[in-house]
């Protein structure tokens, strides 16, 4: 099973996603949680904003393939997805690979190691 914890939305009320998506990707980034889950209207928001926070790699999915990939090969621990572009059991399916699928460290490390690298050189430029 998972351990899940729940950072909102509690209400119908509007919220403004960058904050939520911020509380998770911290948390994720503080080793509080290995992987993390954002849903938004198009996913795209949350992933932008997630991928804000240093040593967070969120990645946008719409479809299987593409959520494994994002595991597998960018060793993305945050994935983001559209409520207003999928259904809910598309949903369900993306949400079950990317939470299955493992990190290749011998094949793609070497291309993570390179992105933390240019997110290191980019943070010491500001």
């Amino acid at each position: 099973g998972y351990r899940l914890q729940d950072f909102g939305c509690y209400s119908s009320s509007p919220v403004l996603y960058p904050d939520i998506a911020a509380t998770v990707a911290t948390a994720v980034s503080a080793g509080e949680h290995r992987l993390g889950i954002l849903i938004c209207g198009t996913g795209i928001g949350m992933a932008i904003s997630a991928n804000k926070i240093k040593g967070v790699r969120a990645a946008q999915a719409h479809d299987t393939y593409s959520a494994e990939r994002a595991r597998k090969s960018n060793d993305a621990q945050i994935l983001s997805i559209g409520a207003r572009v999928i259904g809910p059991e598309l949903a369900k399916s993306i949400v079950k690979i990317f939470l299955e699928s493992d990190f290749e460290a011998e094949r793609s490390g070497p291309k993570v190691e390179r992105i933390t690298a240019v997110e290191a050189a980019n943070r010491a430029l500001t």
